[in-house]
């Protein structure tokens, strides 16, 4: 499983459209050699296609089916984004940018959504005043 650390996680973060927030996302996820640039761009697309907001004020920006080539390592980032970001009309102040490599996209996914399915620990992460807070409800999931 794909441990979320500190280098992952990017704290008080503002955006003015959902596309600013969604580069954000790719950006970190480059910068720490999870993906390739193009990556990005595939992450758009895969908003356009189908919103990657998924309740609770979460948002899930990845990548579309063929830009699996572009992931170097699997990896998730997670941005706090405290005053929201609008995704089509809904707001979001958690982005959880993920790129799964060989299959493990689906691990990624189930993992954020045990967290994030309770209302209460995604307004704990949107309060969190440290990357140690959140990371400690990631790694409560994996034993849950």
């Amino acid at each position: 499983m794909v441990a979320l650390e500190n280098k992952d996680i990017a704290l008080k973060q503002a955006f003015s459209t959902k596309e600013e927030a969604i580069t954000a996302a790719g950006q970190l996820l480059v910068e720490q050699g999870y993906v390739d640039a193009p990556y990005i761009e595939k992450m758009k697309e895969r908003d356009a296609m189908t919103s990657t907001f998924i309740g609770n004020m979460v948002a899930i920006p990845h990548g579309t089916d063929d830009s699996r080539d572009m992931i170097k390592n699997s990896g998730i980032v997670l941005l706090q984004v405290p005053d929201g970001v609008s995704f089509d009309g809904n707001e979001v102040k958690v982005l959880i940018g993920i790129a799964g490599a060989d299959g493990e996209h689906m691990d990624l996914l189930s993992s954020i959504a045990i967290v994030c399915s309770e209302e209460e620990n995604v307004a704990q992460i949107v309060a969190a005043e440290s990357k140690q807070e959140i990371i400690a409800f990631f790694e409560g999931s994996e034993s849950a």
